[in-house]
Formats: structure tokens, C-alpha cells, sequence
């Protein structure tokens, strides 16, 4: 099985902006500005897990299972 036939697992804007504590405002910034990748299906966008993964680890704070 090739990498591309594996579903990637996206987040919807207002559950990134609940698991990062943010607004969804500043997260549809963060999309806007490029700090968050995300892909547009119609008029949304999705946020892919690995993308927030990714921006958590760039961030400096370390994930924890704890919190």
C-alpha cells in the first residue's frame, strides 16, 4: 500500500481552535498568514492533524498525554 492511499485526518477550524485554545479567529489568521497549513473543500477549510502536530512541535511546548 502507497502513502497516497492513506486518508489523512483533518480537523475542522473550530476544533483546532478548541485543542490549541485559541479563537477560531486567530486560527483562520494563522491559515491566512501561512503559520497553519490547511486545504479549502468549497468555502471551509480543513486542517490536517499532522499540521497541528507539526505546529505544536515548531512552537517549543511539548505534548504531553497528561494535559
Amino acid at each position: 500500500m502507497s502513502i497516497a492511499n492513506l486518508p489523512t485526518a483533518y480537523l475542522t477550524i473550530a476544533e483546532v481552535a478548541a485543542a490549541l485554545r485559541l479563537s477560531k479567529m486567530t486560527v483562520y489568521r494563522m491559515v491566512r498568514a501561512g503559520t497553519l497549513a490547511a486545504d479549502r473543500f468549497g468555502k471551509s477549510y480543513r486542517v490536517p492533524e499532522s499540521a497541528v502536530e507539526e505546529y505544536i512541535r515548531a512552537s517549543g511546548n511539548p505534548v504531553t498525554e497528561d494535559s
